[in-house]
């Protein structure tokens, strides 16, 4: 099992980034994908999971109304649309999945198979 995120960058606030995790060994119809984020000093966080085992879906109430999690599965990737961006969302992005196919709070100890990363820099 491989995932492997791209897509980060540097934008203005207010901006707009689109990160793709594509996945390799497994297919996304069955199983579950998550998006976390890690800031210098700062434990990692839920951002966004999508379960394509039980259509579940979950938006961190930080980012509800700028981020939205959507599924390719021709393309076997996974999307996190990220608009009207903030300093704050400045971190490492990581994607990840795990062998359950589903999640329960999108917590990181949820999840087994991680990528590497992609930094997003929002300047004020």
């Amino acid at each position: 099992l491989e995932v492997v995120e791209s897509g980060g960058g540097l934008v203005h606030a207010g901006g707009s980034l689109r990160l793709s995790c594509v996945a390799s060994g497994f297919t996304l119809d069955y199983s579950v994908i998550g998006w976390f984020r890690q800031a210098p000093g700062k434990e990692r966080e839920g951002v966004a999971c999508i379960s394509s085992t039980d259509g579940r879906e979950f938006v961190a109430y930080s980012v509800k109304d700028r981020f939205t999690i959507a599924r390719d599965l021709i393309k076997n990737t996974v999307y996190l649309q990220m608009n009207s961006l903030k300093s704050e969302d400045t971190a490492t992005y990581y994607c990840a999945t795990d062998t359950w196919g589903t999640f329960d709070a999108c917590s990181p100890q949820e999840f087994e198979v991680w990528g590497r990363g992609t930094q997003v820099t929002v300047s004020s």
